[in-house]
C-alpha cells in the first residue's frame, strides 16, 4: 500500500469520527468526551495540536540520535541528552539535565571458546556483527557484545542446553537428572526476561550462562534477514541487561534512595551482589546464532524434547552435558558512573502540583533507532506540538513534565533514581504515559492500568492514521474477534479492542509498581529482528519500519495528545468500574489455581467482598465523573487516590520495593507482569499460609481503595 503524505495526514480532529461514518452536519458537532463537561475549546486546541508534529523532522531528529552509538554514561549519550534539553527549551519547557551516580559495567574483555570431546576448537568469538552493505556497522565505538549486570570471572565447563531458560525449562532438565553444578548454561531469546534465564540457572548451580538468538525466533526462519529483510541476520547479538529487575529496578547499590551526586558512600550497599542485590553473581555473555550453532552441534547426551525445544538450525538439538566444553572470560569494569536524565516542564495553571508525566528512555545499547530513537524523535514531535500551543498563550490546567531517561537499558535506571527522589511529589501525579520501542512497524498496540484503557482508546480515536481513518479504527481491525469488556454501567458491556497488562521492561515501572501512578505505554510494532543489535541502525529503520516516518509522526501526536487531555480534563477520565471488574476476575482465577494446586482450604471471601465493595463504590463514581458537576476537586483527588490505595508499604514477599498489590513482574517471567502478585506467587510456590497472609493484604488495598472512591460521594 501506498503510504500518504504527512500533509494528507492532518485531518480536523472533531470531523473524524462523524465524516468517516458519512455524518458531516455542518457545522460538525463536538464529541462527547469523558472528563470532559464541555469538550468545545478543548476540541479546538487538540485540532492546532495534531496539525503540528511533522513526519520530516521527526525524521531529522531519529537521524541525529542515532548518528553515533550512545551507551548509557557515554560522551555520546550526553550528546543525546543536551540534543533533547535544546529541543525542550525552544518548545518553551522549563528544562534542566539531571545527572545522577549510579554502579554501571562496562566490558573490557569478553571471550568464549568452545572444544569438542577431543579438545578441538569449535568457536571462538563472539564474532564481530556483520552484514554486507550496512554503512554504521563498522564504527569503532560499537561495543562489544556483553550484557549489563554479568559478573566477572574466568570459568571452563561443560555445556548444557536449557531451551528458552523458563521455569518449566529447568525443571524438565531436573527430571531427566541433569546436574547444573559447575556447568554452563547455553539459552535461546524469547518467552522470559534474560535476567530470569541467568537467575534461574545461578540458583541452580550453573557457573555461567550463553545466551544467543535462535533463528526461529526472529531470525531466518521468520523471513528474510537483513539487509535483504527486517529479521536477525548471522552474526546479529542481543546485548541486554540481566540485573534481577524482578528484586528492584534502578541503581543496584540504593534501592529505595536517589542515587544524586551528593549521595555519601555510606548511603550506598556495600556488598549488593548475589542474595544482597539485585545483580547476578555469575557470567553471562550473548552471542549470534552463527557461534551457538557450532556448540549446538556438537552437543551429545539425549536428545531434546519433542514438543517446543528444538529450533532452526539445521540440526538435531541435545541437551548436554557432554560433547562440548566452553571457556567464558568476562572482565567487567564496574564504575559509579553518571548518567543524565532530561526534564522538561510547563507549569499548569490551576493545578500546578497535579502532573501530567510523558517519558521515553534516550540511552541504547548501539545505535537503538527503534529502541529507543523512535520514541525520543516521536516524544520530540509531541513536544514541537505543544510548544507551538505555548507560543499562542495556552497552559495546561495541570503540570505537563516531559522526561528524557538515561540507562534504561541497564535496569530502568534514570527513571527509577528520579522516582525515588520524587516519591512524596508523585503522590500528586494523575499519569506517567511511556513510550519506548515507539515504531517497527505499522501496527499500534497499547498496554494500561484498566483505568486508563478506555481513555487510550479515546485518544487513538482522535488520531489520523497512515492507512487511512483512525489510529482507533486501524487498531481494532487487526484484532477481529479478539476483544475485551468495557466498564460501563450497562448489563452488557461493549466490546472492545484489548489492551495489553503492565509487566516491566520499561520506565512505567517505578512509577506504577513502586509509587502508584496510573501508566500506560504504547507503541506501533511490526517485524524486528535486530533488537539490541548493531543493525538496529538509521539504515535498518528506513528500509524496514517506517520510510517516511510517518509512524513517527502517528505515535507523535498520540503521546502528546495522551498528555494534553489529561493536563486540561474537569474529571480525571479514570474508569474504574474496568478495575474493579478485572480485580475480580484476577481473584476468581487464583482461586481456581488454589484448587488445582491443592490449596482449597484458603478463604477468598474477604478478598472477593472487597472487591465487590470495590465495584459498587467504582459505579458510583463514574456516575459523579459523567455528571462532572459539584466539588470536582473532591472527586479529583479521591479518583487520584484510588489507584495509590493499591500499594501496599511493605511491598511484596522477599521484594519489597515491588508495592503494588494488583500487579508486578513476575519473579519467572521478568517482563510479563503477574496480576494480583502476592496471591498468585504464594499459590504457586504452594505456601498456603503466605498465600493467606497476602489474601488478606490485597483485601486490606480493596477496602482502602473502595474507601477512597466511596469518599468522593
Amino acid at each position: 500500500m501506498t503510504l500518504l503524505k504527512p500533509l494528507a495526514l492532518i485531518f480536523l480532529l472533531v470531523s473524524i469520527p462523524y465524516s468517516l461514518a458519512g455524518q458531516t452536519p455542518a457545522p460538525v458537532p463536538v464529541p462527547t468526551v469523558f472528563g470532559y463537561a464541555d469538550f468545545t475549546a478543548q476540541a479546538k486546541l487538540e485540532e492546532k495540536f495534531l496539525a503540528v508534529p511533522d513526519a520530516r523532522l521527526a525524521g531529522q531528529h531519529l537521524k541525529t540520535l542515532t548518528a553515533e552509538p550512545h551507551m548509557a554514561a557515554t560522551p555520546e549519550d550526553h550528546k543525546t541528552a543536551e540534543y533533547v534539553a535544546e529541543k525542550f527549551r525552544a518548545a518553551g519547557l522549563d528544562t534542566e539535565i539531571v545527572p545522577y551516580r549510579v554502579l554501571l559495567n562496562q566490558p573490557k574483555t569478553v571471550r568464549v571458546e568452545a572444544f569438542d570431546a577431543s579438545g578441538k576448537l569449535l568457536m571462538s568469538g563472539p564474532t564481530r556483527e556483520h552484514v554486507d552493505g550496512d554503512p554504521q556497522q563498522d564504527d569503532p565505538r560499537v561495543v562489544m557484545p556483553f550484557n549489563g549486570s554479568s559478573g566477572s570471572g574466568d570459568v571452563t565447563g561443560e555445556v548444557v542446553y536449557a531451551n528458552y531458560g523458563r521455569l518449566e525449562d529447568f525443571n524438565q532438565l531436573a527430571a531427566q537428572n541433569i546436574d547444573l553444578h559447575g556447568k554452563i548454561v547455553l539459552a535461546r531469546y524469547g518467552s522470559n526476561f534474560r535476567g530470569v534465564k541467568v537467575y534461574l540457572a545461578e540458583q541452580r548451580g550453573a557457573i555461567g550462562v550463553l545466551l544467543y538468538s535462535d533463528p526461529q525466533d526472529d531470525g531466518y526462519y521468520k523471513g528474510d534477514a537483513y539487509p535483504n529483510g527486517p529479521w536477525r541476520p548471522e552474526t546479529g547479538v542481543q546485548r541486554g541487561s540481566v540485573q534481577y529487575l524482578f528484586k528492584y529496578a534502578g541503581d543496584p547499590e540504593t534501592p529505595d534512595v536517589a542515587s544524586t551526586l551528593d549521595l555519601a558512600d555510606s548511603a550506598r550497599i556495600k556488598n549488593f551482589v548475589g542474595q544482597n542485590g539485585n545483580q547476578p553473581g555469575i557470567i553471562s555473555i550473548p552471542i549470534s546464532y552463527h557461534d551457538a550453532a557450532p556448540i549446538l552441534q556438537a552437543l551429545k547426551g539425549p536428545g531434546v524434547p519433542q514438543q517446543g525445544w528444538q529450533g532452526a538450525l539445521p540440526f538435531s538439538y541435545h541437551l548436554g552435558p557432554s560433547g562440548v566444553k566452553v571457556h567464558l572470560v568476562s572482565d567487567q569494569d564496574y564504575q559509579r558512573r553518571i548518567i543524565w536524565d532530561v526534564i522538561g516542564k510547563i507549569k499548569g495553571s490551576d493545578y500546578p502540583d497535579e502532573w501530567v508525566l510523558a517519558g521515553n528512555h534516550r540511552d541504547a545499547w548501539v545505535y537503538g533507532a527503534v529502541d529507543p530513537s523512535s520514541g525520543t524523535a516521536a516524544m520530540l514531535e509531541s513536544v514541537h506540538g505543544i510548544g507551538a500551543l505555548i507560543k499562542q498563550g495556552w497552559r495546561p490546567k495541570r503540570t505537563i513534565v516531559f522526561c528524557s531517561w538515561d540507562a534504561e537499558e541497564q535496569g530502568l535506571i534514570g527513571s527509577t533514581e528520579w522516582v525515588e527522589q520524587h516519591a512524596q511529589a508523585l503522590q500528586r501525579a494523575v499519569a506517567y504515559f511511556n513510550m519506548d520501542t515507539a515504531v517497527s512497524g505499522p501496527d499500534f498496540s497499547a498496554s494500561a492500568v484498566p483505568s486508563l484503557k478506555e481513555f487510550v482508546r479515546d485518544v487513538t480515536r482522535a488520531v489520523p492514521s497512515p492507512l487511512g481513518g483512525t489510529v482507533y479504527q486501524q487498531w481494532r481491525a487487526k484484532h477481529p474477534g479478539d476483544e475485551e469488556r468495557r466498564g460501563s454501567n450497562t448489563q452488557q458491556p461493549a466490546a472492545e479492542v484489548p489492551l495489553g497488562v503492565l509487566g516491566s521492561g520499561s520506565d512505567f515501572t517505578p512509577f506504577l509498581q513502586h509509587v502508584g501512578v496510573p501508566s500506560t505505554d504504547v507503541d506501533s510494532g511490526g517485524p524486528y529482528g535486530v533488537y539490541h543489535s548493531t543493525f538496529d541502525d538509521f539504515a535498518w529503520y528506513t528500509q524496514n519500519a517506517d520510510p517516511h516516518f510517518v509512524y513517527l509522526q502517528e505515535m507523535a501526536r498520540v503521546f502528546g495528545l495522551e498528555a494534553l487531555r489529561m493536563a486540561d480534563a474537569d474529571v480525571l477520565p479514570y474508569d474504574y468500574v474496568t478495575y474493579a471488574r478485572e480485580i475480580s476476575a484476577y481473584i476468581g482465577a487464583a482461586e481456581h489455581k488454589a484448587g488445582d494446586a491443592g490449596l482449597s482450604s484458603l478463604d477468598f471471601a474477604p478478598a472477593e467482598a472487597a472487591a465487590g465493595r470495590l465495584a459498587n463504590a467504582a459505579r458510583k463514581a463514574h456516575t459523579l465523573e459523567t455528571a462532572a458537576s459539584g466539588d470536582l476537586s473532591r472527586l479529583n483527588l479521591a479518583l487520584r487516590q484510588t489507584e495509590s490505595a493499591f500499594i501496599s508499604e511493605a511491598g511484596l514477599p522477599n521484594r519489597p520495593w515491588y508495592r503494588h498489590t494488583i500487579y508486578a513482574p513476575g519473579e519467572v517471567t521478568g517482563y510479563s507482569a503477574v496480576v494480583i502478585p502476592g496471591v498468585n506467587e504464594a499459590i504457586d510456590a504452594r505456601n498456603p499460609d503466605l498465600a493467606a497472609a497476602q489474601l488478606t493484604v490485597l483485601a486490606q488495598a480493596l477496602d482502602r481503595a473502595a474507601q477512597t472512591l466511596e469518599n468522593a460521594h
